[in-house]
């Protein structure tokens, strides 16, 4: 019976390390999954965890649990917060080119999080969300998940100790997100001059609606393009993504 009991509190305190990851990062946001699924899909994957690992079972026996259950949670969204960043600098990549096109207003519903979300943005996301599934993504998940055992034991995650890391992280992802749609912002900024040049020998309001024609069939143009060119780019934005997580245990 205390093995058996062991077994389930070692399994609850892994599967809060995994939850939030499924729960609030970015593939998985984009998939309309119920809650149940989620839940289910955590446990599971934790007791897999918990079996491979003896080891845990003797720690969870001699934790507090509430202390144990409040540092668990916050090394998964520690865990959680790579992934999230790398989206969401797609995303104001996406929102920055609306802006820049005229379609400051055009926002997208998002159902898991009742939001609104950019539409160019959400272009790019789903695209590393189809790299992130296409090239192992959710093999490295189980790895950091795994290897996170081995560095912080179950109940002793205290919070972030060097902050470098993640800053490093978080400027590179950026930097990555600007190139995704740097074509298309290039492309919108030299129209935004040729317009302003225009704007001296044609009545302005003539100019702005010419403006917005032009814009937008410059971005319906190159936005194939740029979703095709940036595979490289949206690769190595996730493989950072994948590389930092360990970092924040």
């Amino acid at each position: 019976m205390d093995t058996l009991a062991a077994q389930m509190i070692a399994i609850l305190l892994v599967s809060l390390r995994i939850a939030p990851t499924l729960s609030f990062a970015p593939p998985f946001t984009l998939l309309r999954m119920p809650a149940l699924v989620r839940v289910i899909l955590g446990v599971a994957l934790a007791g897999w965890l918990v079996a491979a690992n003896p080891a845990l079972w003797a720690q969870s026996l001699s934790q507090n649990l509430a202390a144990a259950f409040l540092s668990e949670l916050l090394l998964g969204l520690a865990l959680a917060i790579t992934l999230q960043i790398a989206f969401a600098a797609l995303l104001t990549m996406g929102r920055a080119l609306e802006f820049q096109a005229g379609f400051g207003m055009a926002v997208l519903a998002d159902p898991t999080f009742r939001a609104q979300t950019p539409l160019l943005g959400m272009l790019f996301a789903y695209g590393a969300g189809a790299i992130f599934f296409a090239t192992g993504g959710p093999a490295d998940l189980l790895a950091i998940w795994a290897r996170s055992l081995e560095l912080a034991p179950l109940g002793s995650y205290a919070g972030l100790s060097d902050l470098a890391p993640l800053l490093s992280f978080l400027s590179a992802a950026f930097a990555l997100g600007l190139s995704v749609g740097a074509l298309v912002m290039v492309v919108l900024f030299l129209l935004d001059c040729a317009i302003a040049l225009a704007s001296r020998t044609l009545p302005q309001m003539n100019v702005l609606f010419l403006g917005f024609q032009l814009k937008t069939i410059a971005l319906l143009a190159t936005m194939p393009i740029a979703l095709a060119v940036s595979g490289a780019g949206l690769l190595r934005l996730i493989r950072l993504a994948l590389d930092a997580a360990p970092r924040t245990i």
